[in-house]
């Protein structure tokens, strides 16, 4: 049970980490999504660039922890989402990469709604 609900956590965060990185382009289908894109992207430029550990990171560990599991039993999950979100060999410099990517990747996508509805905004 507490390995099914740490997958469901590890899944999620892998939405959540698609949805810091590309969210900004569900604009173009519901244009108040900014409101929850743009304090998640803040918050997942923060966690690349501090170091910091995402709470979800705990709440797998949490649920592990409670099933008495040290790691993930070999799945779907663990062999295609776990390398996503926690890369072997990460460094703080790859995480500042990482951080500096997510950046580059949301002006690009910010800046091309503003490009798309210029005409809204001024």
């Amino acid at each position: 049970m507490y390995e099914l609900l740490a997958n469901l956590t590890l899944v999620i965060h892998l939405i959540f980490i698609l949805f810091v990185v590309f969210g900004g382009l569900f604009f173009f289908i519901f244009s108040k999504i900014i409101y929850i894109h743009f304090p998640a992207l803040i918050w997942g430029i923060y966690i690349e660039l501090t170091g910091s550990i995402c709470p979800l990171t705990y709440l797998e560990n949490w649920f592990l922890d409670k099933g008495e599991l040290s790691t993930y039993s070999s799945s779907f999950i663990q062999n295609y989402f776990l390398p996503i979100i926690y890369p072997q060999n990460l460094t703080s410099r790859i995480q500042i990469y990482l951080g500096i990517g997510l950046i580059i990747i949301n002006i690009l996508i910010y800046g091309l709604i503003l490009f798309k509805y210029k005409k809204n905004f001024f």
